[in-house]
């Protein structure tokens, strides 16, 4: 029997928790960042590179590939060898590499340092949930849980505004080199902060890591078979790589098969079989994947149309989506105060608030004439961001709140991974959608914009579908006694024989917080 015991209660006592949350989501903010920043940017990389476009895109792709493949691995091991350890490796390679990506003379080089740069992305990000799982709980953690939703939706949304800022602030062919130096400066300080702040919570002592090696590999290439073809569709990624859907399935499938072998076996599997039996995880990484596919390449595509159609500049162009970020902010610090009353509905809410906005800008747009467009669907992008942020918290929180914090870790790599798989999958088909509206007779950009608009509350329509039919399962299941207590309710979590089961909160000895 191996018991997972309560570190949250006692690593709350922490008086520096708030402080090392801060810090966490710093860094956080930097490494989702860099997955859309870089879109602005592009076109100076090209013409300062002398790059292809299909060459210069990889830029923005090679880094959300490897981005997604480090995720759960780096998450397991946060969850053996410590989320701190792992934190300040993947802070400080991250750094590292964004100078290397600065300095890049060639397109060759410069896309290395990128993949790179996404694995260290990848290490950071896991840690962040888990830290919330170990140093918060009941209120506090749906707060923290809040507060990391709203970083995961402010890094996509300001991406543009911040790179346009960037490529004004400093001129001349080298300027997209800044979008890179920029996050130096930063992480450094992160780095400071982080090895003052960020406590090493440690209750059960040296043990031996098992690292799921054969797990990881199966994982990994169905995971890139997913993901390659989607970063390559403006190239003809999709058509030409489609066969890699079957074999990732094929190793997906596999996996899964390895996993609950490795946990009959008593090891330690890479993302345990039993994870997907905790109440909420299953239905919120779901969730959570088809939303991103709308949310994440609708901005691409609005920054197409406000520069390409309308003429702005990069800033311009950012300036002209802040009142989605903006709504996302104020949501955010609402809705993760009142998920413990509210639940699923907030989710249910804010999605039907998103489609209402996004399906208003795309009717609006669809008859945008001159500069000021911006302003006319102003007010719609401020209710769609508004029903963002009710989505992003709130989702993670149920998601997660549920999960052993032994599992914290590997939990949060793998939610991490729906979004990412769903962020690249969207970029892939609005950008897809758009062009191709465009190349229709008498096509033009107002309708080009609307229709590709409409394509993504449509996938929002499927994930409002989704998180409907899971309210009504709660429904179902609340005359029944729960498998599983909230983990926020102090109890233990303990896996017998590869399932989790609880029993009441027992005495234990205070946690070495370092």
């Amino acid at each position: 029997m191996t018991a997972t015991l309560p570190l949250a209660p006692r690593a709350a006592a922490h008086l520096g928790r708030w402080h090392a949350l801060v810090v966490s989501q710093i860094a956080a903010f930097m490494a989702l960042l860099d997955v859309s920043i870089v879109n602005v940017a592009l076109p100076s990389i090209q013409r300062d590179l002398n790059a292809a476009p299909a060459t210069a895109q990889w830029v923005v792709s090679g880094y959300a590939l490897s981005f997604g493949l480090a995720l759960i691995p780096a998450g397991r091991l946060g969850d053996s060898l410590g989320r701190r350890r792992l934190f300040l490796i993947g802070l400080a390679a991250f750094v590292l590499t964004s100078a290397l990506s600065g300095m890049a003379p060639t397109t060759g080089l410069l896309i290395a340092a990128r993949l790179l740069q996404g694995v260290a992305g990848g290490i950071l990000i896991p840690q962040n949930s888990g830290l919330v799982q170990e140093l918060f709980q009941g209120a506090e953690r749906a707060r923290a849980f809040g507060i990391l939703g709203a970083t995961v939706g402010l890094a996509t949304a300001t991406g543009p505004v911040a790179g346009g800022l960037i490529l004004t602030a400093f001129t001349g062919p080298h300027a997209w080199r800044w979008v890179f130096y920029v996050n130096v400066p930063i992480g450094l300080i992160a780095l400071l902060l982080a090895r003052r702040f960020v406590p090493a919570v440690d209750t059960a002592g040296p043990r031996r890591v098992h690292l799921d090696v054969v797990g990881a590999l199966l994982l990994g290439g169905g995971v890139l078979g997913v993901l390659l073809p989607v970063v390559s569709a403006e190239s003809g990624g999709v058509g030409q790589l489609g066969w890699l859907f079957v074999v990732a399935m094929l190793l997906l499938t596999a996996f899964a098969w390895w996993e609950a072998r490795t946990a009959r076996r008593g090891r330690e599997p890479l993302l345990p079989p039993g994870l997907f039996r905790v109440p909420g995880f299953t239905p919120g990484s779901v969730i959570g994947g088809v939303y991103f596919i709308g949310f994440t390449g609708v901005w691409l595509v609005l920054a197409l149309f406000f520069q390409h159609g309308l003429g702005y500049t990069p800033l311009r162009s950012g300036l002209a989506v802040t009142p989605f970020a903006l709504g996302m902010a104020a949501a955010a610090a609402i809705a993760g105060r009142l998920v413990p009353r509210l639940g699923r509905w907030l989710t249910v809410i804010g999605l039907a608030t998103t489609v209402m906005g996004l399906v208003t800008t795309a009717l609006l747009l669809a008859h945008a004439t001159g500069t000021a467009t911006a302003w006319t669907v102003a007010a719609p992008l401020l209710a769609a961001g508004f029903g963002g942020g009710m989505v992003t918290s709130p989702n993670l929180t149920l998601t997660l709140q549920h999960v052993p914090v032994a599992m914290a870790g590997a939990a949060g790599g793998a939610l991490q991974t729906a979004q990412r798989i769903g962020a690249a999958a969207g970029s892939a088909v609005l950008v897809t959608i758009f062009y191709n509206q465009l190349s229709q007779a008498d096509a033009v950009y107002p309708t080009a914009i609307s229709h590709t608009l409409l394509y993504a509350a449509g996938f929002m329509v499927l994930a409002l579908s989704l998180a409907i039919v899971d309210l009504a399962r709660q429904g179902q299941r609340s005359g029944h006694q729960a498998p599983y207590r909230s983990a926020t309710s102090g109890d233990v979590t303990v896996m017998i024989d590869g399932k989790l089961v609880e029993r009441p909160d027992e005495p234990s000895t205070p946690s070495a917080v370092q």
